[in-house]
C-alpha cells in the first residue's frame, strides 16, 4: 500500500512514463498472459472468475494461460500495466486515458463492464448539504475518478476547484482517514463508500448518479498484445459474460457467488447487493455493445480528455484536449488520428452477443 501524498503525483509519473513506455509490451504472440484488478464492485467477478475455474476453463479453450492477480492498491495496478508488467487491467475510461494512454501505451476496452450508478460519492462529516463543502479540505485519489467527480458536483453548484482544497490520499488510506477528526470531506467509491457511511457522521452529498454514464468500468488490454492475441480478448470476453450471469442469477448458485464476492470485498451478501444495486452492470453483451457503440460515449469521452487536459494530465506541454486520439467502435476519432492511445471495440463483446465465442 502506498501513501500517495509521499510520492509523485499521478502526473509527474504519466509525464515520465511517457518519455520511455513506446516499446514496453512488445507485441508478439504468445501463450501467457498477466491481468490486474483491484477490489469495486464491478470487478469481483474477475477475482471470482480465477478462485472458481472459470478463468481457467475460457483459457484452457483457446489453448492458452491466464494468471489473474489482485491489487489492493487501484492506482498501482494500472502503473504495473503501464510499465508492462500485465496485458490487461480494470480501469475506469478516464484513467485509462491518463495512466496508460497517456503513458503512451495504446490501449483497447475489450469488456465495457458497467457504469458508475451510485458507486462514487461525494460524502461530507456532519454536513448534509454539497453546498457545505465550500471552503473544506476534500481527501481523494488525486486526478482519478473521484476528482472527476468532485469537479462536476462543484460545477453542478456553481463552484469550482478553487472553492475547496484537494487533499491526495490513496484509496488504500481513505477509511482511516475519514476516521481521524481534521478530515471532514471525502471523495471515494464502492466499497470504500459503503463502509464509511457507516459512519453516523457521514453524509452522501452527491454522486455519481447524478452523471449516470460518466464514470465507466472496463477491462482493457494492450491493443498490440490483442492484435497478435485475439485469442486473449475471446478468452477474456467468455470469463466475464460467464460469471456475470452468474453474478445476477436469482438461483442458489448466484446467490453463493454473491455472498463469495461480497466477502472478498470486504463486505456481505446485503452489502454486496446493495453495492449491485447502484451500478448499472452490463452483465449481457448486446447491452454492452449498445452502450459502447451510442453517441452517449463521445460525449463523455470529450467532458473526460476536457477534464484532463485541465489537470495538466495528458502530457508535458500538451496544446490541447486533442493530443491523444480516442478511437470509437465505429473508427471516428476525438483527437489525433495519427496518435491515437485509447481504443473502444465491439469486436469481443458482439462475440459473446452473437455467440462465437
Amino acid at each position: 500500500m502506498q501513501t500517495f501524498s509521499k510520492i509523485l503525483s499521478i502526473a509527474a509519473l504519466t509525464a515520465s512514463l511517457a518519455l520511455g513506455l513506446g516499446s514496453i509490451a512488445k507485441a508478439e504472440q504468445k501463450t501467457d498472459f498477466k491481468v490486474a484488478w483491484s477490489i469495486y464492485v464491478g470487478w469481483m467477478p474477475w477475482g471470482y472468475a480465477a478462485d472458481h475455474g472459470i478463468v481457467k476453463k475460457w483459457a484452457d479453450k483457446y489453448g492458452i494461460k491466464i494468471e489473474v492477480t489482485q491489487f489492493n492498491d487501484y492506482v498501482e495496478s494500472m502503473n504495473q500495466y503501464t510499465a508492462g508488467a500485465f496485458d490487461a487491467v480494470t480501469l475506469t475510461n478516464m484513467d485509462g486515458l491518463s495512466i496508460p494512454a497517456a503513458g503512451g501505451v495504446d490501449t483497447t476496452a475489450v469488456i465495457v463492464g458497467d457504469f458508475s450508478n451510485g458507486n462514487d460519492a461525494v460524502i461530507l462529516k456532519d454536513k448534509a448539504s454539497l453546498a457545505d463543502i465550500k471552503g473544506q479540505n476534500v481527501n481523494l485519489v488525486e486526478f482519478s475518478v473521484s476528482h472527476y467527480l468532485l469537479a462536476r458536483a462543484l460545477e453542478s453548484i456553481k463552484l469550482t476547484e478553487r472553492d475547496v482544497k484537494v487533499v491526495n490520499t490513496s484509496d488504500a488510506d481513505m477509511v482511516a482517514a475519514y476516521k481521524t477528526a481534521d478530515v471532514t470531506a471525502v471523495v471515494t467509491w464502492n466499497p470504500l463508500v459503503s463502509t464509511i457511511l457507516e459512519d453516523p457522521t457521514a453524509k452522501k452529498v452527491f454522486d455519481s448518479s447524478q452523471v449516470p454514464g460518466e464514470i465507466i468500468d472496463l477491462m482493457v488490454a494492450n491493443t498490440g498484445v490483442l492484435k497478435d492475441n485475439p485469442n486473449f480478448g475471446k478468452a477474456l470476453a467468455g470469463i466475464w459474460y460467464e460469471t456475470a450471469a452468474l453474478l445476477t442469477a436469482d438461483s442458489a448458485d448466484g446467490k453463493a457467488a454473491r455472498e463469495a464476492m461480497g466477502s472478498a470485498s470486504g463486505t456481505d451478501l446485503k452489502g454486496y447487493e446493495s453495492q449491485l444495486g447502484v451500478t448499472k452492470l452490463f452483465d449481457k453483451p448486446a447491452d454492452a455493445v449498445a452502450f459502447t457503440s451510442s453517441d452517449g460515449l463521445p460525449k463523455t469521452m470529450d467532458l473526460v480528455r476536457n477534464f484532463l487536459f485541465e489537470k495538466g494530465l495528458l502530457g508535458n506541454g500538451a496544446p490541447s484536449a486533442d493530443v491523444i486520439g480516442i478511437e470509437m467502435p465505429d473508427g471516428k476519432v476525438l483527437g489525433d488520428s495519427g496518435n491515437v492511445k485509447l481504443r473502444f471495440t465491439e469486436t469481443y463483446m458482439k462475440a459473446a452477443a452473437d455467440g462465437s465465442l
